[in-house]
């Protein structure tokens, strides 16, 4: 399932073709939502934004396209009249003079106000947005300690929209590594300079997937294991889907787990139980 990053990078492709334009034609392949074709077309996008998994397209009238985009949402972006080639279900069209964007297969989406968008059930409950520039560590370390997830297995937590919107399986894998912190801990388990390094490399690991499109190592060490011949998929990652190769630090082996029906990944020597 796509994660905050993927979610920021795609609504970035729409706001490329989108943002301060005039949407010319809008076509949805949901019934209950043809009747805001004619309320959105002839309208200009003044924002695209995110907040954990969900995108939202503002229009000038006041109104804001949510989509959720869940396991099999994808947005494309192609210049009129081009279309992809995939066999997905096109769920809305967004058509200005020169290009289009497309959303395939996802199911949750609604065109809204403002006041709707408040009382959203979905967005409603999704704690602050993982990619938020103004989110600081501190904050982070804050909510930490808070009541309700103070007491919560940090391999839980970090699933938990509520607690930080936008994090998934993978940034939850790589920042507890990056923390030295195991998942079975909860924050009240840790002491201040362990919660502010959780903290720290929360933001760290998250942005960075953000800027490189997915990858969690450090620039430098990406481009030494590309030098060697590394595929994306075995630059991208610290111990994310690598069970029983090596951790890129200590050489132990990577282990698999589980929590909450997902699987999780631990180097058993630099994340001790």
């Amino acid at each position: 399932m796509p994660e905050g990053p993927e979610i920021r990078l795609a609504a970035d492709r729409v706001a490329n073709v989108l943002l301060n334009q005039t949407v010319e034609a809008v076509s949805f392949g949901l019934q209950p939502l043809r009747r805001f074709e004619k309320r959105l077309s002839g309208h200009r996008v003044t924002a695209v934004d995110t907040h954990g998994k969900a995108m939202l397209t503002r229009f000038d009238n006041g109104l804001t396209l949510y989509s959720h985009n869940q396991l099999y949402g994808r947005w494309y972006t192609a210049r009129r009249p081009r279309l992809p080639n995939t066999p997905r279900q096109l769920r809305v069209a967004l058509h200005t003079q020169t290009h289009s964007a497309l959303l395939y297969s996802a199911s949750d989406i609604a065109v809204l106000s403002d006041r709707q968008i408040s009382e959203h059930p979905f967005l409603a409950r999704l704690g602050p947005d993982i990619l938020d520039r103004s989110l600081t560590k501190s904050q982070i370390a804050e909510r930490l300690v808070l009541p309700r997830f103070r007491n919560r297995a940090l391999g839980s937590l970090y699933l938990d929209q509520s607690f930080l919107a936008g994090n998934g399986n993978y940034l939850r894998a790589e920042i507890l590594w990056a923390a030295g912190v195991h998942p079975s801990k909860k924050p009240s388990n840790l002491g201040a300079s362990a919660l502010a390094r959780l903290a720290t490399e929360t933001l760290k690991i998250s942005r960075r997937s953000y800027r490189t499109h997915g990858v969690t190592l450090p620039d430098a060490m990406a481009r030494e294991l590309r030098a060697e011949g590394a595929d994306y998929g075995n630059y991208r990652f610290y111990v994310y889907g690598r069970e029983g190769l090596p951790c890129r630090h200590c050489g132990a082996s990577i282990e698999r787990g589980a929590m909450g029906s997902r699987a999780v990944f631990v180097c058993p020597a630099c994340q001790p139980f």
